[in-house]
Order: structure tokens, then C-alpha cells, then sequence
């Protein structure tokens, strides 16, 4: 557990939670950034980009990662025991170069609340002449480019800048204007427990209106963030056909209004979602698994009943949006156990996902999620890993199949699976993680130039 001196304020969270990033300094000094910096454009010059070895290649940027100012952060984000996913980058952003377009990453389903986070780290002076990581705040919960007014952000700043964004945030890499080198390092968290409380300085803050139009989605993800769930709803008056209509309207942001405006409508609103999901448009029927997901417990049954649905999206949609309700969804762990052998891949994968989030802390899942291991698709694998991961010492009993797949050619799952191992923590998993590591262990020291 990070130390508490660190952590974040409720300011700082609400501010994460619209805008979706906030930035962060450590005391290490300008020197420290400088020598990465330099150790950077040696490696790049002698082998090119790192990749997910930049640790190894660079062990120094370690130090920036286990300061407590940056666990703080992580800590209150994506809470307790978070997972340092084995996916990382180094952004190379050369001299004149014209940028990138803006996008999303593609690690992960399009939800709202805050399971996974990215860090952006960089080693040298980064005014925006030089091509920073620009981003557009308030994007994080848009599935297509924001129509919500926002003008790009350059996260431009001094070396050692770190900024926390929500996975999902729009960015890109700004241009180049300059004739020096700008690297920026990326990191990938993700959430292991579902928020039970503040993981952060909370001091009892209530939520500030305005007249944002999406005030009851912030609203909402604050409450989830203090672990208060699913369930609370306000009174709500307005009209239900008016609001269903407006999740299929043009603009992104009324649809996403339309969403938190039926979640807050409770129980009432729960027929008429139902049927959205049978939309012809993915997009309508994930705006109404949002409303559905924000309702909790009275939309499980429902939506349990949509999962039998002849049509492969609506019973994808519907395990997604159970999946998402975390703990508010505890009667559908069946049903996600028996979606996770649905004929279809993309319900397998949310399956398999949701159940890492519904059945954590459960031996429930554990052999279903075990013999999603042996999947024919790759993200099914890796999404019953990282479930089993977040599952955690109930999981024993997958030690055979988390052994096995050890070698599955996936870097991912065996990455994913290592962390289970380290998670169930008896002598057999420890013994099991320590010889796969053996193994695979990487010299830091070992180049081309220096072989043995």
C-alpha cells in the first residue's frame, strides 16, 4: 500500500475523473532525467526502440515507477495491489515531424469507470514546439472523436513530467517542430480490485454541479470511485420515450446524457433498455448497456434473460454490461460462466473479462476461466488470465492449466499469467513462477557488442 502522505486529493481525483489526466512531479533531480535521457538515445541509436524491454534496456526509469509520489497516484486511480501490465513503449517523436492523428488505444472495451490507466513519462524539457503528447480532456468516455467542444491539451513540461490518463483518453503526438529528439515513455496499469473505498486523501468531499452537460456521468464515476456501487438513484422526471430516442442522436455527448439520465430513471427505465439492446446500431445498444450498468442490480435479471439472445451483439452487449456492474451483478456469475463457452468470440472475450471483475476475491470461475486458457483466440486467453490474476489466491486450483500456459505464444498471457502465480502465492505457485522466470531471465548487461 502506497503511503498515505502521497496520495492524491479529492480534487485531484474529480479532476482525473472529468477531465481524464493529471499530471504529477517526483523530487528526483534534473540530472537523473537527463542520464535517461541520454541512455535513451543510445539504445534507439545502437538497437532501436525497446519496446516492452525498455525496462531492462533502461532499469534506471524503474526508480520513477516505485517513487511514492507516482504509487500515490496509481494507488488512488486504479487502487491497492494494481498490476503494472508488461505492455510498454517508448514514443519516438523525431525532429520535423507532422504528428499523429488523434485516437485511442486498442487494449481494451470501451467502459467508463477507471480500470485502467496509462502514464506518460517524459525524460527531457517538452514545450510544445517539441512535439508533447496532445490530448483533448474530456474525452475519455466518447467512443467517436468528442463533439464536446474541448480544444486539444499539449502536455507539454519541464523533464520528468508524468501525466496519468485514463486509458481510453483521446491523444496523439503533437509535431515535431524543433531538431532534437522527443521520446516519451508509456506505461499500462490496470485495476485488480473493484473500489470498496477511497484509495486516496478523501476528506469527505461531495461532488460539485455544474452545468456540464454530462454532470451525471462525472457524478456517477465519482460514487463508483468511493465504492459506494450501483443502485443510488436520483429521482427523475423527465421523459422516458425522449431519452431512449436520444441514444441513437447524432451527437455522442446528448447520447451519453440520454444514458446517465436513464440510469438515474432506476427500475422504470429497465424495460424499454432492455429492448435498445436489440438495436441495429452497436453503438445505440452500448449507449444503453451504460444506462443499464449504471441501474446495477435490479437491470441483472434482464439482462441475464438478453445473454440467451439468438443475436451474437446482443448477447455480447449484455455480458459486457454485467460485467461492468462489478459486484452489483454477483447472481449472473452462472450465467458469465456459461457465456465464456458462448460459439461466439467476442462473448467468450467480455465473459471471460467480466468475470474477473464480478467473481474477484471467488473460486467460483476459477475452472471455467482455466479452461478458457486453452482457447483458440488470443484474446480470450488473455482476458481469462488477467481475470484469474484479479481473481487472485482462490485461483489455486488453476495451478495445472497456469503452468501450461506458460508457454502459450502469446507474451501477454504468459506475462498475465506470471502475475496470477505471484498473486496465489503458495510454495508450488512461487516455485512454478520462479523457474518460468529463470528461464526466460534478460540480461540488461548482454549487447551485440558485449556477448558474454
Amino acid at each position: 500500500m502506497a503511503d498515505s502522505k502521497y496520495w492524491l486529493t479529492d480534487e485531484q481525483i474529480q479532476h482525473f475523473i472529468v477531465n481524464g489526466y493529471i499530471n504529477i512531479r517526483t523530487d528526483l533531480p534534473t540530472d537523473f532525467h537527463e542520464a535517461i535521457f541520454q541512455q535513451t538515445e543510445a539504445v534507439f541509436e545502437k538497437e532501436g526502440n525497446p519496446g516492452n524491454n525498455l525496462i531492462p534496456r533502461i532499469p534506471d526509469i524503474q526508480e520513477i515507477f516505485d517513487h511514492p509520489v507516482v504509487d500515490g497516484a496509481l494507488t488512488g486511480l486504479v487502487g491497492p495491489n494494481y498490476y503494472t501490465h508488461p505492455h510498454r513503449h517508448c514514443h519516438y517523436n523525431p525532429p520535423g515531424s507532422s504528428g499523429q492523428r488523434l485516437h485511442k488505444d486498442s487494449w481494451t472495451r470501451r467502459r467508463h469507470p477507471t480500470r485502467w490507466v496509462m502514464a506518460f513519462y517524459y525524460p527531457q524539457d517538452t514545450p510544445e514546439v517539441r512535439g508533447p503528447t496532445g490530448v483533448l480532456p474530456q474525452s475519455q468516455c466518447y467512443n467517436n472523436q468528442p463533439d464536446n467542444g474541448k480544444e486539444e491539451l499539449p502536455l507539454a513540461g519541464e523533464a520528468g513530467t508524468i501525466t496519468i490518463v485514463h486509458y481510453d483518453l483521446w491523444h496523439r503526438a503533437m509535431p515535431n517542430r524543433t531538431d532534437t529528439n522527443r521520446y516519451m515513455m508509456k506505461f499500462l496499469f490496470t485495476r485488480m480490485e473493484e473500489p470498496q473505498q477511497p484509495s486516496w486523501n478523501n476528506a469527505g468531499a461531495e461532488w460539485i454541479p455544474s452545468d456540464d452537460r454530462q454532470q451525471l456521468m462525472w457524478k456517477h464515476l465519482w460514487t463508483w470511485h468511493l465504492g459506494t456501487g450501483n443502485g443510488e438513484h436520483a429521482s427523475d422526471s423527465g421523459s422516458l420515450p425522449e431519452r431512449i430516442d436520444a441514444l441513437r442522436n447524432d451527437s455522442e455527448s446528448v447520447c451519453l446524457n440520454a444514458a446517465y439520465a436513464l440510469g438515474a430513471m432506476g427500475s422504470s427505465a429497465i424495460p424499454a433498455l432492455i429492448k435498445t439492446l436489440r438495436d441495429e446500431s452497436e453503438m445505440v445498444r452500448r449507449n444503453a448497456s451504460y444506462a443499464l450498468s449504471v441501474i446495477g442490480g435490479p437491470a441483472v435479471p434482464p439482462l441475464i434473460e438478453a445473454t440467451n439472445d439468438a443475436n451474437e451483439g446482443v448477447r455480447a452487449i449484455a455480458v459486457e454490461a454485467l460485467g461492468d456492474m462489478g459486484s452489483a451483478a454477483q447472481e449472473a456469475i452462472p450465467t458469465l460462466i456459461r457465456a465464456t463457452r458462448d460459439e461466439a468470440v467476442e462473448v467468450r472475450k467480455v465473459a471471460a473479462e467480466g468475470l474477473g471483475i464480478v467473481a474477484q476475491s471467488s473460486s467460483t470461475a476459477v475452472s471455467a476461466l482455466a479452461q478458457r486458457l486453452n482457447d483458440t483466440d488470443e484474446w480470450v486467453r488473455r482476458n481469462a488470465s488477467l481475470a484469474l490474476a484479479r481473481i487472485g489466491s482462490p485461483a489455486e486450483e488453476a495451478l495445472p492449466a497456469l503452468k501450461a500456459a506458460l508457454k502459450d505464444e502469446n507474451r501477454y498471457v504468459r506475462a498475465n499469467v506470471a502475475h496470477t502465480l505471484h498473486q496465489i502465492g503458495t510454495p508450488e505457485a512461487r516455485d512454478i513462477l520462479i523457474h518460468f522466470l529463470m528461464k526466460s531471465r534478460w540480461c540488461a548487461s548482454t549487447t551485440r557488442e558485449n556477448g558474454y
